[in-house]
């Protein structure tokens, strides 16, 4: 695949790395049955329609494949049975999808290890899938034309998942896909994380990322972009954060306020995260509501400076966190690498070649960073502590999210059976 792609193609991708304590714990909910269970890799390959399922450390081998488009043939009839559907179905894919569709954006296991929950753009649903079968347990259609990023509450038991043609996120119930509660966005939610061992949701709304009115000087029309942080409870907001008035604050005034992926500290005090446009990543205080600290990256020499061809106004898009809170793992997306960056200096190590990587998580075992390369529908692990590349593993066609979670011990994918 060619390292750029037309960013009205592109879609989205990818966006807020939950912290590794969250996504561990939230992927590990299993209680009774833990001793059952494998911990893996999902990896969605979004345009071909399936999940890879992978090692969560050491050789990161494949353990098998899901197809998460089991149902293909009826949706397609139901969405040209819908004039409205399909233009938005179309949409999706000439733009968002560079003449693809966008059949996984995210995906988490139940808490048993039994099912996968996966969200999937081009049919607007959130899916349950049997793991041993392939067969579909529940289906939501999700308000609106498209389902976007997920997160899974740290105990297991329910998904949000944003609706970014709505301007909301819906919660569900994990086993039954019955809804929780709702609650509204700005323009196009996009990443949602569960904070505080699950006692908030934090929603990331990045506006209008398909038109080519990049400049900063248009930078009004891409919508209303602001943090939502509602009670994960009651579903009611607690706080809105429009970082435009922090950036300003500090200067900043040229920078776009779309927040990106981020990633939060064991402690949830600090949040680092990215925005559009920039190669690197910003420090905001939670306490003190001020960005902290701002970290340029290397520009890839090669790397075209017009901002209509970055994918979805993303320059960098992927962080996440080591364990320890000590290290930062940054997919520098156009520029074609990613880095380990540390926490205390905002240092980077070396610059490991990547094909435009899209999204960054954690091994298993915490001591990688893995990000997925949709350029080399590949992922590759990084050493935290080194820095270094440790091995790359083959997957699907354009891989972008990747999430810890849960099989069966003796699983190795329905096509095996």
């Amino acid at each position: 695949m060619p390292a750029f792609r037309p960013r009205h193609l592109c879609s989205v991708a990818a966006a807020l790395v939950m912290t590794v304590s969250a996504t561990a714990t939230a992927a590990s909910a299993a209680t009774g049955s833990s001793a059952a269970l494998r911990e893996v890799l999902f990896v969605g390959n979004n345009w071909d329609g399936t999940a890879t399922v992978l090692k969560s450390s050491g050789d990161f081998a494949k353990v098998g494949e899901i197809n998460v488009v089991p149902d293909k043939a009826a949706r397609i009839a139901e969405i040209n049975a819908d004039p409205i559907k399909w233009i938005y179905y179309t949409a999706i894919r000439n733009e968002v999808g560079q003449g693809h569709d966008q059949y996984v954006d995210d995906m988490y296991s139940t808490p048993d290890g039994r099912s996968v929950v996966v969200s999937r753009p081009s049919f607007a649903d959130v899916v349950s899938i049997d793991l041993a079968t392939d067969k579909i347990n529940w289906r939501f259609p999700v308000a609106g034309y498209r389902a976007d990023h997920m997160a899974v509450s740290p105990d297991g038991t329910k998904v949000a998942v944003s609706a970014s043609t709505a301007n909301k996120v819906q919660v569900l119930d994990i086993d039954t896909g019955k809804e929780l509660g709702e609650f509204g966005t700005g323009d196009k939610p996009h990443e949602n994380v569960f904070t505080n061992g699950g006692k908030y949701i934090w929603n990331m709304a990045i506006g209008e990322v398909t038109t080519p009115l990049d400049d900063p000087a248009w930078d009004w029309t891409k919508g209303d972009r602001h943090i939502t942080v509602v009670d994960a409870t009651t579903y009611k907001t607690v706080r809105t954060i429009d970082m435009r008035d922090r950036l300003d604050a500090i200067g900043l005034k040229d920078f776009s306020d779309a927040v990106r992926p981020a990633a939060f500290t064991p402690d949830w005090s600090k949040m680092y995260f990215q925005v559009s446009f920039f190669n690197g990543f910003l420090e905001y205080d939670i306490a003190s509501d001020k960005i902290t600290r701002v970290k340029t990256l290397p520009a890839n020499p090669a790397t075209s400076t017009d901002r209509t061809t970055w994918l979805l106004d993303s320059r960098h898009h992927g962080i996440s966190m080591s364990p320890d809170g000590t290290k930062l793992c940054v997919a520098g997306t156009m520029d074609n690498y990613a880095t380990v960056v540390d926490r205390a200096t905002l240092q980077e190590g070396p610059l490991v070649t990547a094909s435009t990587p899209y999204w960054a998580t954690v091994s298993g075992d915490g001591r990688d960073c893995i990000i997925s390369e949709s350029g080399a529908d590949q992922v590759t692990a990084i050493d935290f502590a080194t820095g270094q590349k440790v091995t790359s593993v083959p997957v699907g066609d354009h891989p972008q999210r990747v999430r810890l979670g849960h099989v069966q011990a003796d699983w190795t994918g329905p096509s095996a059976n």
